[in-house]
Parts: C-alpha cells; sequence; structure tokens
C-alpha cells in the first residue's frame, strides 16, 4: 500500500530555488521524481531517522527532510536542498 505525498509550500519553494540554482536542472528534476516515488512507496525504509517521526532521505543533487504520519499514510515534505550546498538547520514537525 502507497503512502500520499505532501510538500509543504515551503518545501516547493525550496525545491524551485534548487532547481534555479542548479547546473543541471534536469538533474534535479530526475531526483524530485525518484524522491516522489521511493517517498510514496518506502518511506519508513528509506533514508535515516533525524528524530521522532522525521526522516532524511538524499537522492543527489537533493536531499528531503519528511515526516511519516504512518496512521494515516501520509508523508509530508518538510525540507529540500542541494546535497552539495549541505544540509539546513533541522525544521522537524
Amino acid at each position: 500500500m502507497t503512502f500520499i505525498l505532501i510538500w509543504r509550500e515551503s518545501s516547493l519553494q525550496e525545491l524551485a530555488k534548487a532547481w534555479l540554482a542548479s547546473k543541471d536542472r534536469n538533474a534535479v528534476v530526475h531526483a524530485a521524481n525518484d524522491i516522489d516515488h521511493v517517498l510514496e512507496v518506502f518511506p519508513n525504509s528509506s533514508g535515516v531517522a533525524v528524530f521522532d517521526t522525521v526522516r532524511e532521505y538524499a537522492r543527489p543533487p537533493l536531499a528531503v527532510e519528511y515526516e511519516v504520519d504512518e496512521a494515516n499514510r501520509i508523508v509530508h515534505v518538510i525540507s529540500v536542498w542541494l546535497v552539495a550546498e549541505g544540509r539546513p538547520p533541522l525544521r522537524g514537525n
């Protein structure tokens, strides 16, 4: 059974900034699509736990921080960044 993936408005804005800043915009698009697929199917076994229900998953050139709501089968993408620029401070739930 798959999960519903929801990108917060702030994470969509970060994704747009990452796309604009990238030298390889196609790579960003492919990474975002791969992230969508992986988190819809395997959110609890992908990436690493950073605290509580919040996990981090990298598919270079992107990485995301996300939260899994197991009871409702929803994944919330909290933040996104370019791996090469390093991780921003944790946002959490």
